[in-house]
């Protein structure tokens, strides 16, 4: 499945000497994360030993430094080693204002996705893309693989329940890199404010400063692409992109075992493998155990201090890509609903006590797969409801990838 240049690939960050030129005498915001690295050094960082003048950061969920709880709003704050003001745009508002815009020249979007839908980096990224257009900021996103960029899989969501978790029509894993994304998002006109025919600039080599003085004071996307990377590649990520996505093992499960965050089992949080093993006490005993308590990146979740029984999916990463085979598994989710004693509960309801308005939903971004469940729909036959979209999709997704698939 996977090709041998893994160990070779270049992130666009790395690749410095093609994108500093953009930056150069320029007043600079970064969208990024504890994942927005350089080799072993913070991009802000590095960018800072550059020369370059970063007038702000902007945090997604988890914050900054990466170290918030999911859901956790976040507030702005000076970073303590640099003297930047960070401003969170994952508590009061999820877009720069004019104001958190006006003295800045160009905006970079440096952050590692895992490739599924309801993991809300690429919802930023909407945002974000949206406040450039709209405010006239030239944009970079400096790309990063995709570890789950291998397959295409899911149901597409249902523009009907569209959420944060899920802004776009796109399936749960939809194989594609950020920037890709960002391209398809753009150029297939899915955003919610308008732009001029524009056409992302894919950059493999540097631009002359002649060049570049006509890109500002417009939005223009620049791509600064991986270097020796495709759709094949195995890559396992140096930093962990979340508290609760740990180690690979629990990025590979997770498009399948996030689905139990719309139920009242725990998805792991809480423990040391985090989407990697789930339960509920009132299961049956003889299944796997494990106790939740609260830790650092889930500090509140479900059933913490209780003892749950349920599954262990964890293994090695070779052992649980195979589980997985491409493809999200529902055997895990089908299993324990017929095993859980009362079936009524087994999806959290929201307030108004709609299914149709439940987190469940929004995560599935379709009213339909809950039903399938609670009808006893075979794994196979939910698959083969997903096809119809899936096609449609695969067609668009196709003239955007910058890489081989």
């Amino acid at each position: 499945m996977f090709n041998a240049l893994a160990q070779q690939i270049s992130t666009g960050a790395d690749r410095t000497t093609i994108y500093l030129p953009l930056l150069q005498n320029k007043q600079v915001g970064i969208f990024a994360n504890q994942t927005s690295r350089v080799g072993n050094s913070h991009l802000v960082d590095t960018l800072l030993k550059l020369g370059i003048k970063i007038k702000a950061i902007f945090g997604p969920e988890h914050g900054f430094r990466g170290t918030a709880d999911a859901g956790e709003k976040v507030g702005n704050f000076i970073d303590e080693k640099t003297g930047i003001q960070v401003i969170s745009l994952y508590g009061s508002k999820r877009k720069p204002s004019r104001d958190d815009l006006k003295d800045i020249d160009i905006l970079i979007f440096d952050i590692q996705d895992v490739g599924v839908r309801f993991y809300t980096f690429i919802s930023s990224l909407q945002e974000l893309m949206e406040a450039a257009i709209e405010f006239e900021k030239p944009l970079i996103i400096l790309d990063r693989p995709n570890p789950n960029g291998h397959y295409v899989e899911g149901p597409v969501l249902d523009k009907q329940f569209k959420s944060f978790v899920g802004m776009q029509p796109i399936p749960i894993v939809y194989g594609m890199s950020i920037a890709e994304y960002a391209s398809m998002i753009l150029q297939e006109g899915w955003l919610n404010i308008k732009t001029q025919n524009t056409l992302p600039r894919i950059l493999n080599k540097a631009f002359s400063n002649n060049e570049l003085e006509s890109l500002y004071n417009r939005f223009t996307l620049f791509i600064i692409p991986c270097n020796n990377y495709s759709h094949k590649s195995k890559y396992e990520l140096p930093v962990k992109p979340s508290p609760n996505l740990p180690i690979i093992q629990s990025i590979y499960l997770y498009p399948s075992t996030c689905l139990f965050e719309g139920t009242v089992l725990s998805e792991g949080r809480g423990t040391n493998k985090p989407f990697q093993i789930f339960g509920h006490p009132s299961l049956p005993n003889h299944l796997f155990s494990f106790t939740p308590n609260p830790n650092e990146g889930a500090k509140n979740s479900k059933h913490y201090g209780k003892i749950c029984y349920g599954w262990d999916l964890s293994g090695t990463p070779n052992e649980v890509l195979k589980e997985v085979n491409s493809k999200i598994q529902l055997k895990w989710l089908l299993s324990a609903y017929k095993k859980f004693p009362e079936k009524d509960k087994f999806f959290i309801l929201p307030k108004s006590g709609k299914m149709e308005e439940s987190f469940f939903t929004k995560l599935a971004g379709n009213n339909l797969l809950w039903q399938q469940i609670k009808n006893g729909t075979s794994e196979k036959k939910i698959r083969e409801s997903w096809n119809p979209e899936l096609r449609k999709f695969k067609i668009i997704r196709k003239k955007y990838l910058i890489y081989p698939d």
